[in-house]
């Protein structure tokens, strides 16, 4: 008896099986250069939102089980180098899913969408820089709208009923997305002037310091809410603006 009792307590007392905590994390080298644009901060979030999969940045590449440096595969240029991903170790199913995710289209995209000042800072590399990919917004285009109406009609007109909202010389949801670019602004609206003196977005924005509060009452949104509001404005009829202005 006092034998089986051992071996149970022995049992209890086992470490759980390697890489079960793990199966939602993702370990992941990044030097300090790269870490410092930012980037990381635009990106990382992202996929966790689609993945539910959490990407833990370590101190050194020992610890990783994917890196980012001069070796691998080639994904994106900037900051002074071509950045590749490279493997260590056989990995686990979340690292397999966090590097076909970086390597995707939609990864790529919203690597090359940073743009802290308005200037996206990375591209493709290669001959692949000038192709351009069309990426569906997979977002709540329903929810877009509630989104829409609840937190941006104080600057901006969002649809007809809206119309008289806002500040004159801001132009309507409509005349953005009738602009080439309208997919930039409204996925990175947060970075764009004036909107960062007074919207946070969760787990992406740093908060305001205490000494230079927001102008106005801030405007808070989560990932999910600015995905949703690019499908909302995705689905709509851009304004006619007319043929442009030919100068004489």
């Amino acid at each position: 008896m006092g034998m089986r009792v051992l071996l149970f307590c022995s049992v209890l007392l086992l470490p759980p099986a390697a890489g079960r905590a793990d199966e939602k994390l993702v370990r992941l080298y990044v030097p300090p250069e790269l870490v410092e644009t930012g980037l990381m901060q635009h990106i990382l979030p992202r996929f966790s939102l689609k993945t539910q999969i959490r990407v833990e940045l370590v101190d050194s590449a020992g610890e990783a089980e994917l890196l980012l440096g001069g070796d691998g595969t080639a994904l994106f240029e900037g900051a002074g180098q071509v950045w590749h991903l490279g493997r260590q170790g056989a990995g686990g199913a979340a690292a397999e899913r966090f590097a076909e995710w970086l390597g995707s289209d939609v990864g790529r995209n919203t690597v090359t969408g940073f743009a802290p000042d308005g200037v996206a800072i990375f591209a493709l590399p290669g001959p692949t820089e000038t192709e351009t990919v069309a990426i569906a917004p997979d977002g709540d285009a329903a929810l877009g709208w509630t989104v829409s109406r609840e937190k941006c009609t104080r600057c901006h007109a969002v649809d007809d009923e809206s119309r008289m909202a806002g500040i004159g010389s801001t132009p309507s949801f409509s005349v953005l997305r009738s602009l080439g670019d309208w997919e930039y602004r409204f996925s990175t609206f947060y970075a764009l002037n004036p909107h960062p003196s007074f919207t946070i977005i969760e787990d992406v924005t740093p908060p305001f310091p205490e000494n230079r509060p927001p102008p106005i009452s801030p405007i808070q949104l989560s990932l999910e809410e600015v995905e949703a509001v690019l499908a909302f404005v995705a689905a709509m009829e851009a304004a006619d603006l007319g043929a442009p202005l030919h100068h004489q």
